[in-house]
């Protein structure tokens, strides 16, 4: 039984396919297109994920679309009315895509599939809570899913038994706390549905001058979570912005210019939205338990990648463990889709041992053998050394405690926003210098932006304060008071962007200046050779952590094959690549010719 789960034209398209109820493949479109949160089509992942399997689109029994097309329409027309006649503009571009391209998705299936089967149309939100239990390892759970908007639903909570997922509430647009985090990510100077970690990674910078304001004005929240926005200061019904003139007159300013420098007001303002949406998380899913009386839950939507309050959720929210899909975004619904299709559509029965999910670690997307990277780099007189498997681990492990940033393309790509050890850029977490060396002459990025470590899963409570796995990088947790640096009188009193500087752990370049880092550990089952470098540091320099940052630069997608990791270690200040067995390191090499093409042939025709 073949199912094609698809999610597009909203962000984050993707493509899934679940054979028999395994998920064996699934991918976003921005890897392929290298248009970051490309919204289109996936017609390159729904490629990929059935040539993986030797498939075409007839070999298809069923396609599974995230969300409903025609009360998405719906929502949209009602609103714009709603506000006539003002978004006339926003309505004259928005309506033309929708009745040309967004309405016809079964023609538009049919069509590029060459698949005349049963299309299915869960909810949004069904599609995220299915992403969120049926992989989970919990037979029983609630679940929980925030995002910007669906349908009409912003949020829900439910519960998921065997193989079943039932909504119990909503809360509908315009209220979002989705829509509210990206209001603030727009007043910022950021883009919206992508500096969203921007501000999750300025807020320790700044303080929570403006939350009781935020709260006063802009959300009237209620104990059980639930909550309405004061729709007065937003304009992201009908205009083509986020928020309005009273927003700003609310808050001291307009709002700040792309690229021009942060402010403390601007750190500040981050540090109050996220700790508005740290509130509501935890009340939602302390109202989740007490109605639920489930002692696991599992979350998903786009404010499931808010990783500061998943950790507030694991810790002060009730619940014996949470699961966090790994793509919660709208990429992940096209995997939920495929997922509720196989289970709840179909009925067919779900097994589930409490212990391990069914993600595979999210090593979903494509992989390229040896032969593939030899060839490339051989046709190209790219130069390398082959480095056997048994070295690798040893060679990677001295080369980073030496200092030198290593690009590490292996296996499966991921499928979600992070680097899992597959397509990484890798650091000493021990260098005082190295998180400033990455954000300015790698990543090309701000500063300010933290590292995420990588450990080994059972050295994980030796660094973090953290009891158990954390494999997808979606918890932050505090770094372990007996490894943390005391800061004298001085250092304690620096304001904003002063404290980046700061030495605070024995891990420096992966502790951020509230002492949290966003963790990923990691198995010897899940990832061996990642793993086994692990060791190799541990064994070797004594510590377990490394530096792990998705291996690309500002503004471009995480890389997705050897063509791409090329140009992007050639393109930065990276030291060594790499690539199955491949070590190219950049002194070696010849300069890029700026007019070379060959690096942006790769079809998968």
């Amino acid at each position: 039984m073949n199912i094609l789960g698809i999610s597009a034209f909203y962000h984050d398209s993707a493509a899934c396919l679940v054979q028999d109820g395994q998920i064996i493949s699934a991918a976003q479109e921005e890897r392929f297109t290298r248009k970051k949160h490309d919204f289109s089509f996936p017609e390159n992942s729904i490629k990929y994920c059935l040539r993986n399997s030797g498939l075409s689109g007839t070999d298809l029994n069923f396609v599974a679309f995230y969300d409903k097309p025609f009360i998405k329409f719906e929502r949209i027309l009602k609103t714009y009315l709603s506000f006539a006649p003002c978004g006339f503009i926003s309505f004259s571009k928005a309506i033309p895509l929708w009745i040309k391209q967004k309405l016809w998705i079964k023609e538009l299936i049919s069509s590029k599939l060459k698949f005349e089967g049963n299309i299915i149309f869960p909810e949004h939100h069904q599609s995220h809570a299915a992403s969120a239990f049926f992989p989970s390892p919990f037979k029983e759970a609630a679940f929980l899913t925030i995002d910007g908007v669906g349908e009409w639903a912003t949020a829900s909570f439910g519960l998921g038994k065997d193989n079943h997922i039932e909504i119990q509430a909503e809360i509908h647009f315009p209220h979002s706390l989705g829509l509210l985090y990206s209001a603030f990510t727009y007043y910022t100077g950021f883009k919206v549905n992508s500096g969203e970690y921007k501000i999750m990674g300025l807020a320790p910078y700044g303080k929570p001058k403006y939350k009781d304001l935020i709260l006063k004005e802009l959300i009237d929240l209620k104990e059980d979570g639930s909550f309405k926005l004061n729709m007065r200061y937003f304009n992201y019904c009908a205009g083509l912005t986020m928020t309005n003139s009273r927003f700003d007159k609310l808050f001291g300013g307009p709002v700040r210019k792309p690229e021009s420098k942060l402010t403390q007001r601007d750190m500040d303002l981050a540090s109050s939205v996220q700790e508005v949406a740290e509130e509501v998380m935890l009340r939602m899913a302390r109202h989740v338990h007490s109605r639920t009386k489930q002692e696991y839950l599992c979350l998903a939507g786009g404010v499931a990648l808010n990783c500061v309050g998943n950790g507030r959720i694991l810790r002060e929210g009730s619940f014996r463990d949470i699961w966090i899909q790994p793509a919660s975004s709208d990429a992940g619904g096209a995997l939920g889709a495929a997922l509720f299709c196989w289970y709840q559509y179909l009925n067919n029965p779900r097994r589930a041992d409490g212990r391990k999910d069914s993600q595979k670690a999210s090593y979903l997307g494509p992989c390229y053998e040896d032969g593939y990277i030899e060839g490339y780099l051989n046709g190209n007189n790219i130069p390398y050394v082959q480095v056997s498997d048994e070295d690798i681990p040893e060679k990677i492990a001295d080369l980073i405690a030496s200092g030198k940033v290593v690009g590490w393309f292996q296996g499966r790509m991921e499928f979600g926003p992070r680097a899992l050890g597959s397509r990484s850029i890798l650091g000493d977490a021990r260098s005082e210098k190295m998180q400033e060396i990455i954000n300015l002459k790698i990543k090309f990025r701000e500063s300010f932006r933290p590292f995420a470590p990588t450990v080994i899963a059972e050295k994980v409570s030796d660094y973090f304060e953290l009891d158990r796995e954390s494999p997808y990088m979606l918890l932050v947790a505090p770094v372990k008071k007996e490894i943390r640096k005391e800061l004298s009188p001085e250092q304690d009193k620096l304001f904003g962007l002063d404290k980046l500087h700061v030495m605070r752990s024995a891990i420096p370049a992966v502790t951020h200046v509230d002492f949290s880092a966003r963790v990923q550990t990691v198995n010897e089952e899940d990832n061996p050779l990642y793993y086994r470098m692990l060791k190799a540091m541990d064994r070797k320099y004594s510590c377990a952590v490394v530096i792990n940052t998705s291996f690309n630069v500002r503004g471009e997608p995480i890389v997705c094959t050897p063509e791409d990791a090329y140009l992007c270690f050639m393109r930065t200040n990276m030291d060594f690549l790499l690539m199955g067995n491949c070590l190219l390191e950049k002194k070696e090499q010849k300069p890029l010719d700026k007019d070379i093409n060959w690096l942006r042939e790769y079809e998968l025709d």
